[in-house]
């Protein structure tokens, strides 16, 4: 193969993989900050929640429509295996993003009287896109494989997706909050810690029981060494998340943002890790990614759009986040 064979499909399989690691991180914090929406303690609070995410939810759901874009045109045999072995719960999660979008608009323009059902809405609707999404991740590192324990482990997967994203909804809202409800989403960070944590210990153990290209990447002489630092700064991060959601005196020191900041350092741990171990495949035992490509002078084309697509992506994320940074205040729906 020529550079140019060799090197695209591995840039739009980074490309990819920086998409959908951008969207579990953006659309992941107000999927939790959904599914923590019962817990607040009056309308006052969960409006000021809904606030939090307004200017951002949206866009965010961005990184999914390019990560799933990349897939169709660069790899279009990968996507053909991978949308036909998860038709179900893809049509589930967007069900899932559709309910919470509509319950977004709906909550304040349908009335008072109906603003509590389509609370349950929104946090329906964020609930089963994060268990949605989790079942995906579990389907795709068995390699969509059928059974008991491969389903079992797509039922952990989606419940420690469930859990990070309300642990990142916490972290936002430690951010974005002030005064009680900021105190109540520390709270919330400590519970969610518990489960995140034994979610990604499980997973980890999991993983390569149910894999076995996984299992031999990751124990497997030298490489087993060279991978130490990924687990040990996982579990540096997790021991960071537990201690200062235990404290009010840090957060109320101004440093409150490591709950958010150490939740994505997992993630993208969590990332690079499972990019090691389904390297050089895109469909795990199926399909490697030179195998999945495009032909060469289409994804030069494909190429050229993406250099323009990804940075001007980028730059209106960027933009957006620092327009809107700062305390949440009270959203208007010009109503």
């Amino acid at each position: 193969m020529d550079f140019l064979s060799t090197a695209l499909p591995l840039f739009f399989m980074a490309a990819m993989g920086l998409a959908m690691l951008a969207y579990v991180v953006l659309d992941g914090y107000d999927l939790g900050v959904g599914m923590l929406l019962p817990r607040a303690a009056n309308d006052d609070e969960k409006d000021l929640m809904v606030a939090s995410i307004g200017p951002f939810w949206d866009a965010n759901e961005t990184w999914l429509v390019l990560g799933v874009g990349i897939l169709l045109i660069a790899f279009p045999q990968a996507h053909g295996l991978v949308l036909t072995s998860l038709y179900l719960p893809v049509a589930v999660m967007l069900l899932g993003l559709t309910l919470r979008g509509v319950a977004f608009d709906f909550r304040m323009k349908a009335g008072d009287a109906k603003k509590p059902f389509w609370n349950t809405m929104f946090t329906a609707g964020s609930f089963i896109a994060a268990a949605s999404q989790g079942w995906m991740l579990g389907s795709y590192i068995t390699s969509f494989s059928d059974g008991a324990f491969a389903y079992a482990f797509n039922l952990l997967i989606a419940l420690a997706v469930c859990a990070t994203y309300t642990l990142l909804g916490a972290g936002w809202l430690i951010m974005k909050a002030e005064g009680d409800l900021q105190l109540r989403a520390l709270a919330w960070a400590r519970k969610a810690t518990i489960p995140f944590a034994l979610g990604i210990a499980a997973i980890s153990i999991a993983t390569p029981v149910v894999s076995e290209t996984i299992f031999n990447k990751w124990f497997k002489l030298p490489d087993f060494f060279a991978l130490m630092p990924i687990p040990m700064v996982t579990a540096a991060a997790v021991a960071a998340l537990w201690h200062v959601s235990g404290r009010k005196s840090i957060m109320q020191a101004g440093y409150g943002w490591i709950v958010f900041a150490a939740t994505v350092l997992v993630l993208v741990l969590a990332s690079l890790g499972l990019a090691f171990s389904i390297y050089p495949y895109i469909v795990i035992d199926r399909l490697n990614v030179w195998e999945a490509a495009s032909a060469t002078d289409s994804l030069v084309i494909i190429f050229i759009g993406t250099a323009i697509t990804l940075p001007t992506i980028i730059v209106y994320t960027v933009f957006v986040y620092r327009v809107f940074w700062g305390k949440a205040k009270d959203l208007s729906y010009g109503v």
